[in-house]
């Protein structure tokens, strides 16, 4: 065995995952010197996996048409983090009443994020259903006199974007200036990610190369499946500086797709 290749089949997406599996290189390869990460190396590699992770999330929960929401406090409120954490438990119990009202299962994912002058205001990605957008404004103005503001959400780009912002790092995080909140902690539990439960993922199939090396893939690149092409901007290659194996990533995308089939190709986790 020379190579693990991952795979995740769900909705119009198959995402690859080639990574060197064994004690020496392939046939034909050589392994590169290990190299100690650095904190800056390690903190970019777990970023990029969260993006992926929530990635697959969005593809396999979402689609256009879709909402994202944004939830704002009137102007002026201050609350503390202990408080927002509880506003936000009861607007997601109050509007998971509507869902069922007709009978439809809510699914979400959200961000707390706090302005540059200290407001605080939630990002909430929901599967969109009719009526919907009034239900959401009625129960946010009615917990907290604040107003709420809608996207369709579109696929320009596999939702690439959105999955980078919901788990991107605060200004705060990337200076190391705390500047709102003197507590840490508290700062923490605003500035993070979210979802429900139900959200569901796909399955992993793993497959090993015995022939078909990475070198292989970065000289000549990889075909696509047929009704499928090539994302080009999802390939990464290379080797890892860390272990000093190879991998090589793609996504490739279907060509002619049925968007009312991807909550069918998808485990709950």
């Amino acid at each position: 065995m020379a190579h693990r290749h991952d795979v995740y089949r769900y909705g119009k997406y198959i995402e690859h995952e080639i990574k060197y599996n064994g004690r020496y290189g392939a046939k034909g390869e050589k392994r590169a010197p290990r190299k100690k990460a650095t904190p800056e190396q390690i903190q970019k590699q777990n970023q990029y996996n969260k993006e992926k992770k929530v990635l697959r999330k969005i593809r396999c929960n979402f689609e256009a048409g879709d909402l994202w929401v944004t939830l704002k406090l009137p102007k002026g409120t201050r609350m503390r983090p202990e408080e927002v954490l509880k506003l936000r438990d009861r607007f997601f119990r109050m509007l998971k009443t509507r869902y069922k009202k007709q009978q439809a299962e809510m699914k979400y994912m959200y961000r707390i994020e706090i302005g540059e002058r200290g407001g605080i205001h939630i990002h909430v990605l929901l599967n969109r259903l009719p009526g919907i957008i009034e239900s959401i404004s009625e129960i946010w103005k009615h917990l907290t006199g604040g107003h709420v503001n809608y996207t369709a959400l579109y696929e320009e780009g596999g939702f690439k974007e959105l999955a980078a912002y919901l788990v991107k790092k605060n200004k705060e995080e990337l200076t190391g200036q705390l500047t709102l909140f003197g507590n840490e902690e508290e700062r923490k539990l605003l500035s993070r990610y979210g979802c429900s439960r139900n959200l569901k993922m796909p399955e992993k199939e793993t497959h090993e190369y015995r022939r078909r090396t990475v070198r292989k893939l970065l000289e000549h690149g990889p075909t696509p499946t047929e009704g499928y092409y090539i994302d080009q901007d999802s390939i990464r290659c290379g080797v890892n500086p860390y272990t000093g194996k190879t991998y090589f990533y793609y996504t490739e995308i279907k060509l002619d797709w049925d968007v009312g089939k991807i909550k069918k190709e998808c485990d709950v986790v």
